[in-house]
């Protein structure tokens, strides 16, 4: 596996990316809803966090298509970006340690999803007239 310098700043820019939707969609809410049970929820909407999946999600595939980032550089660098960015964040308003459960839990699923994107959209390169 060969990385060119354009493919390494490219995921260096989706870790910097990543972090920025994240504090964009979710790392500056600390407000909780009540729903009509009187049950308290959040701090995140689930259109908070379908968002910045999404958006997460595009930056990824443009990382890939585009900034020649290869997929698996590219599914580490929003994994390790967003986890990081998301169990700093839930470790410094949680005192009870279970942050590291759902810490576990975010790197699983940016991991899984992330590599899913990443791979798919590798595999639609040339199909346009781009090549790697």
């Amino acid at each position: 596996m060969k990385f060119s310098s354009k493919g390494v700043a490219g995921a260096v820019a989706l870790a910097v990316a990543t972090v920025v939707a994240w504090w964009g969609w979710l790392g500056h809410d600390r407000s909780y809803q009540v729903d009509a049970n009187g049950n308290q929820q959040g701090p995140y909407t689930t259109a908070q966090v379908a968002f910045c999946v999404l958006t997460i999600a595009v930056l990824l595939a443009l990382a890939v298509r585009f900034l020649d980032v290869h997929p698996l550089p590219a599914t580490a660098a929003t994994t390790v970006a967003f986890t990081a960015a998301w169990t700093i964040d839930a470790a410094s308003q949680d005192g009870s340690g279970l942050f590291l459960i759902g810490g576990v839990l975010v790197l699983i699923g940016c991991a899984v999803g992330s590599a899913v994107v990443a791979f798919l959209a590798d595999l639609t390169r040339g199909r346009d007239g781009f090549t790697r």
